[in-house]
């Protein structure tokens, strides 16, 4: 009797074992496979960065130096240019670094509104809106349209289908009230001062990017994602004009990528989707 109740246990706790290592090496192949969907999406990142804001289509873009057109080893395996040697630029690594690793990170902390690979899809559209915006200045619209289907179908799944939609109208069409006010505002002081302004705080590009937060974050967590985009907005203005004034490198009416700020304010409130219902 004795002897079956040890063998009993030593089969218990075999199969624990083996149960053990079944959960290890999947909880190693999922971290793997985010791994490869972060490496991926750098690669996506970085050739989208190049192209889309100059020539709007998939192309292989000429080297900045010599204008000669680079291949995808370029971007894959980061080789210099095979005619003058232009190595890719900090940015590239920058992006090549960064975005594995936050997809890692997806795996552990998972935003509770967008899932684990969802997470890595978002990782990559919002490095990309942040790359380009803060580079050209830009927010394309194709890349906005590709986001509102992505943003409708995640917040409709999050928050459901009525919410998702009086989200994305509210935020679009609060900041397109910002937007016209801007631009009246930008009119009045050009003709005040008697030269034109070019610099604008907002682009419709910002309109459309905050009518995707809305869908993402649905109503009425939308309300929080701007006011929060205008907190980190301000403070990184303030941050920036002071640093401006201390190197006497200060020019009236810079403006700064709103991109960004609307991207931060969405993971913040993602990450809050609890405490924002």
């Amino acid at each position: 009797m004795h002897s079956r109740i040890l063998d009993n246990l030593q089969s218990l706790e075999s199969w624990s074992f083996y149960l053990f290592l079944i959960h290890y090496n999947t909880c190693m192949l999922i971290t793997a496979l985010h791994l490869v969907l972060g490496i991926i999406s750098a690669w996506l990142v970085n050739y989208l960065s190049d192209v889309l804001p100059l020539y709007r289509k998939f192309v292989f873009p000429p080297c900045i130096y010599c204008q000669k057109r680079l291949d995808w080893r370029y971007y894959i395996a980061f080789k210099p240019c095979k005619e003058c040697g232009a190595k890719p630029s900090l940015r590239h690594w920058l992006v090549m670094i960064f975005v594995p690793v936050l997809a890692v990170l997806l795996r552990y902390f998972p935003a509770p509104v967008l899932g684990q690979v969802a997470g890595v899809f978002w990782l990559a559209y919002f490095s990309l809106i942040i790359v380009i915006d803060m580079e050209y200045r830009l927010i394309l619209h194709p890349v906005s349209l590709v986001g509102a289907g992505a943003g409708f179908v995640a917040g409709s799944i999050a928050h459901g289908l009525l919410n998702t939609i009086i989200g994305g109208a509210a935020g679009f069409g609060i900041m397109l009230i910002f937007y016209y006010l801007g631009e009246v505002l930008v009119r009045i002081l050009s003709r005040r001062r008697g030269e034109e302004i070019t610099e604008v705080a907002l682009g419709f590009g910002d309109v459309n990017l905050a009518g995707i937060m809305g869908l993402l974050l649905g109503w009425p967590g939308v309300i929080g994602g701007l006011v929060l985009t205008i907190i980190i907005g301000g403070v990184a203005s303030g941050i920036f004009l002071l640093a401006q004034i201390v190197k006497k490198k200060y020019q009236a009416f810079q403006a700064l990528p709103y991109g960004p700020f609307l991207v931060l304010s969405v993971v913040v409130l993602v990450y809050v989707a609890q405490i924002v219902k």
